[in-house]
């Protein structure tokens, strides 16, 4: 069974493919083991809209893109591979490192952001 220092080094992974974002949306959590981005205020749904995160559980490591949730095409093209790990509609559990759907899941996410900005912020 992967171990707490196993989950620590996959949640810093998935939180890399955050980070860039954090410069145009708020983090509204930055600790250990949780990292949480909400876009802007939005005037269609009439609140902050949640964007993504990656969190510690007790057996995993979640990352949550709720791009995915609002736009389910998005997930039409991605691998089965890292359909496997999704649990839901828009989050993904890891129990290990797996570079390969790690980069997948950041052009997802870049997918995810590009398209949220223009749908909900032009």
């Amino acid at each position: 069974m992967p171990t707490q220092t196993d989950f620590s080094v996959i949640f810093e992974n998935l939180k890399s493919i955050l980070k860039p974002y954090a410069k145009k949306l708020a983090i509204k959590t930055d600790a250990l083991g949780h990292y949480y981005l909400d876009a802007a205020y939005s005037e269609k749904w009439k609140k902050e809209l949640f964007f993504a995160a990656a969190q510690v559980k007790k057996n995993y490591v979640s990352f949550y893109l709720m791009p995915v949730y609002m736009y389910p095409d998005l997930l039409k093209n991605i691998s089965p591979e890292l359909r496997k790990h999704m649990q839901g509609k828009s989050c993904f559990n890891f129990k290990k490192i797996e570079k390969p759907l790690f980069e997948e899941l950041s052009q997802l996410t870049k997918q995810g952001f590009e398209r949220m900005m223009k749908e909900e912020y032009s």
